[in-house]
């Protein structure tokens, strides 16, 4: 157990924030409110999203999408929660463990509601990013550490066969 501790609880926090958060919205914004935060930057704004990233599959047919969503972030949380117990790098362990907690929490959106909750709008002038909300930022802040940690590892020599 040693070393996973930390993270175990930045997978939590992460968890609890994105509940809390996405709680709060549910219950003080009403659906497409924009409130802004900080003019021609971010806002907020109550968006429902009943696909993946990016909307993907939202206006594929109930039940089949629900199912299939539930099934593949399921499958997907469950590899990285393996990953995340059989790493031995520290670094690996705490990216793994944001993206776990951001994944738990939109599985249970997702279980729980049929679609997971976005708030987050980030813009300039007439472009927007696609709303995400807490969960979504620790996924990538997680995929950015891992990238990160391939990129910048030092590169380990293959281990020669003796013939």
């Amino acid at each position: 157990m040693k070393g996973r501790r930390g993270p175990l609880a930045a997978a939590a926090a992460v968890l609890i924030a994105d509940r809390g958060t996405k709680l709060w919205i549910d219950q003080n914004v009403s659906a497409w409110d924009v409130w802004p935060v900080i003019p021609g930057v971010l806002n907020i704004i109550h968006a429902e999203n009943r696909g993946m990233a990016f909307s993907l599959l939202a206006s594929a047919a109930d039940p089949l999408r629900s199912i299939v969503l539930v099934v593949l972030a399921s499958v997907v949380l469950a590899l990285v929660g393996w990953m995340w117990w059989r790493s031995e790098s520290e670094i690996e362990r705490w990216a793994l463990a944001l993206v776990t907690g951001g994944a738990a929490g939109n599985l249970w959106d997702r279980v729980l509601r049929g679609s997971v909750t976005d708030f987050i709008d980030l813009y300039y002038r007439d472009w927007h990013w696609a709303t995400f909300n807490i969960a979504d930022s620790a996924i990538t802040a997680g995929a950015i550490l891992l990238g990160l940690q391939l990129l910048l590892a030092p590169k380990q020599e293959p281990a020669r066969r003796v013939s």
